[in-house]
């Protein structure tokens, strides 16, 4: 019995060893908590769409770049186009809202605005985190956000 309570207390150890070292492998911007986009508001400006975004940076990094690349899809489910939608500097812990202006297209010709990609991702401290993992997305606008 002594061999088999040895083997059992060696599994579990190499097993946590294994559990920790993939912990410890993950970038810090993921283990921390989330980012969060929200599609706060769609008013028609003029001739074009104001989209009012709230970015929530939860991750316990500072970001001095973000910017994501989002597809907008029209009525009929085709993408009208692809925008660079960027946020700046984003503080750790700190909520942003920023605007961006769709000129040429009302906000009811918009079905749904879908984050394609990152298109620029910069810690504070220059490290290159992954801001798609943990990214969360939502909407309070008539239009749906997602991934």
């Amino acid at each position: 019995m002594p061999v088999l309570k040895t083997f059992y207390s060696t599994l579990i150890a190499t097993a946590a060893a294994g559990v920790m070292a993939t912990g410890l492998a993950l970038p810090a911007f993921a283990q921390s908590g989330n980012f969060g986009l929200e599609l706060n508001a769609a008013r028609d400006v003029g001739e074009g769409c104001r989209l009012t975004y709230v970015a929530t940076n939860n991750t316990g990094e500072g970001l001095e770049k973000a910017s994501y690349e989002v597809a907008v899809f029209d009525q009929d489910g085709v993408v009208s186009r692809l925008l660079i939608l960027e946020f700046g500097q984003l503080q750790a812990d700190k909520t942003k809202v920023v605007q961006f202006d769709l000129s040429d297209m009302a906000c009811s010709d918009i079905s749904r605005l879908l984050v394609n990609s990152v298109s620029e991702c910069v810690g504070a401290e220059g490290t290159s985190p992954d801001c798609m993992e943990g990214l969360t997305t939502s909407s309070r606008a008539e239009i749906q956000f997602g991934l």
